[in-house]
């Protein structure tokens, strides 16, 4: 493909309360063995990108260490390959990155240095797979200087959280509109760019020269009647976990067939790093429906309707219904967990009971099993 590939995977949201406290959104663990970010880079490796830089910053060291070869996505490679960028004192910067903008910009050495003619830039946080090949068709067809990913959300969707776009009948977009409080369109962006190398590192130098430092607010809001951007809609499943109830709602998305079997059966594949585990274990008295179980797992109790990532030992007459419980998590016996999100390496005393009553209970639980 004729276009190198920047995931934006720095920041940090408040929507995700307690669940981005230890980890960058972008690492937050989906569907029983993936992270966020693996889709993103999934699509990349697919769309024969190969050439992507990572951009990082807030509590990056889960998401370096998931990074830490890029093996998993077929980015081990003499040309091109993986590339992480972290905020870099330097002599003439010593700013950590105040916006996606800036983050480009910190880094553009990088992309003066390459010498494909085009960028797909992607956030770190979404849900979906998608062929880039079909957005850069697109995009030269239209012969528009950016073309932004969208797609059309159904009715009682919380618009707040997403960049809203109104376009014409050519796909040409008309406004765009970031985080609206009130709004009647249903097109959102989904964080997916194209746009010509050479033109992005115009656009970036302007923002720095100005000290403006958003990438969507400070160049795609503010160029919308200046520069041609059209929206390229796509009609596949998408989402992205910006919220803890949107994390919540992509993770039961799962538990759906027929978007479990599109992620996990269907080709192209989403590849993940890969832990040496034993396959789940279901002991004498279990009883598993409608779940996700993530291998490493010791299942002695109820499960219902929820999904379970890596090495989660349930105790004996347990009760886990409509549930998220995160890596590494012990519940003692006789624990009832309902409509809740349990944070990773928790340990859930016996007879403990939680029920998120009022929407998704987080669960953390400050204990001393672990010494370090």
């Amino acid at each position: 493909m004729r276009a190198i590939g920047i995931i934006l995977a720095g920041g940090n949201n408040h929507r995700m309360r307690e669940l981005s406290n230890k980890r960058a959104i972008a690492a937050m663990p989906v569907a029983g063995s993936y992270r966020s970010i693996d889709f993103a880079l999934s699509n990349m490796s697919n769309s024969h990108v190969q050439k992507v830089a990572v951009l990082t910053q807030y509590n990056s060291r889960s998401l370096n260490e998931h990074l830490s070869s890029s093996k998993w996505w077929d980015f081990g490679r003499k040309q091109g390959g993986l590339y992480i960028f972290t905020p870099t004192v330097t002599a003439e910067n010593s700013f950590w990155y105040r916006g996606t903008a800036d983050a480009i910009w910190q880094n553009l050495d990088w992309l003066k240095q390459s010498h494909e003619p085009y960028v797909v830039i992607a956030s770190g946080d979404g849900i979906y797979k998608m062929d880039y090949n079909k957005v850069l068709e697109y995009h030269i067809d239209k012969k528009a200087d950016i073309t932004i990913v969208c797609k059309e959300m159904p009715e009682g969707t919380d618009m707040s959280r997403f960049g809203v776009v109104k376009i014409d009948h050519t796909g040409r977009i008309l406004d765009f509109d970031e985080k609206p409080v009130a709004t009647d369109a249903r097109m959102a962006s989904c964080g997916i760019y194209v746009i010509r190398r050479r033109q992005l590192i115009e656009l970036i130098e302007k923002c720095a020269q100005e000290d403006r430092f958003d990438f969507v607010r400070d160049i795609l809001i503010r160029y919308k009647n200046i520069k041609k951007i059209f929206a390229y809609q796509m009609d596949t499943y998408w989402n992205s976990i910006s919220s803890v109830e949107s994390y919540y709602e992509t993770n039961m998305d799962f538990l759906k067939p027929e978007i479990r079997n599109y992620f996990l059966r269907e080709y192209p594949e989403i590849y993940s790093k890969v832990q040496d585990l034993p396959p789940a274990k279901f002991n004498a008295g279990s009883d598993v429906k409608n779940s996700l179980v993530a291998s490493g797992c010791i299942i002695n109790g109820t499960v219902e309707n929820s999904v379970l990532f890596k090495k989660v030992f349930v105790g004996n007459n347990c009760i886990i219904k409509n549930s998220i419980i995160l890596n590494d998590v012990y519940l003692g016996d006789n624990t009832c967990i309902e409509n809740c999100i349990v944070e990773s390496r928790d340990t859930i005393r016996a007879n403990s009971r939680y029920v998120g009553e009022d929407g998704i209970k987080i669960v953390v639980e400050k204990n001393e099993r672990y010494i370090m």
